[in-house]
């Protein structure tokens, strides 16, 4: 890394985001595979407020007793497995992706606003992870409301896209 204190040229400035992008991508796709390998558990994970809401009755049990979501696309399976992947792999890369970001722009801050982008990422950070865990908890008092607005007379089954963008949505709109 150049000194801070030194002007670098375009291309310096171009080959070091290329580095840092570079390394911030393979974070990303080391994260997607982990979240592909633990694809199970962290469905079994995502599904626990439509479960808790399926067992209060809000939700129809046409298809038995379980906690199934319905599938009509033959590629909808493979296309879940990969969006929980590569959100997951966003969610478990942000630290280096985060470091990634300081490292190039911390060169260009004063003294006194690097002093002050350490205390504001950390309680970004925080908070974004306090926004996405009221999220999770309030997504079966959300799901129950929406289904129930319906009325009786509606039907409610969800497919696993659906659900699934659902969840993400809520967490980013709360994170």
């Amino acid at each position: 890394m150049p000194d801070s204190d030194a002007q670098m040229p375009l291309v310096e400035h171009l080959e070091e985001l290329r580095r840092r992008l570079i390394l911030a991508v393979a974070a990303i796709a080391v994260g997607a595979v982990a979240c592909w390998i633990l694809y199970p558990q962290i469905l079994e994970l995502l599904l626990q407020p439509y479960c808790q809401i399926r067992g209060s009755g809000s939700v129809s049990n046409a298809f038995g007793d379980g906690c199934e979501l319905l599938v009509t696309d033959p590629l909808e399976p493979f296309g879940v497995r990969m969006m929980v992947a590569g959100y997951g792999g966003v969610a478990l890369a942000m630290p280096v992706l985060l470091w990634q970001a300081w490292r190039f722009v911390v060169p260009g801050l004063q003294a006194g606003e690097r002093r002050w982008a350490i205390p504001f990422v950390v309680v970004g950070v925080l908070l974004f992870a306090t926004g996405c865990g009221l999220a999770y908890w309030s997504i079966p008092r959300a799901l129950d409301f929406l289904i129930g607005i319906g009325g009786p007379d509606l039907v409610s089954v969800f497919s696993p896209s659906k659900y699934l963008g659902f969840v993400v949505k809520m967490m980013l709109a709360f994170g």
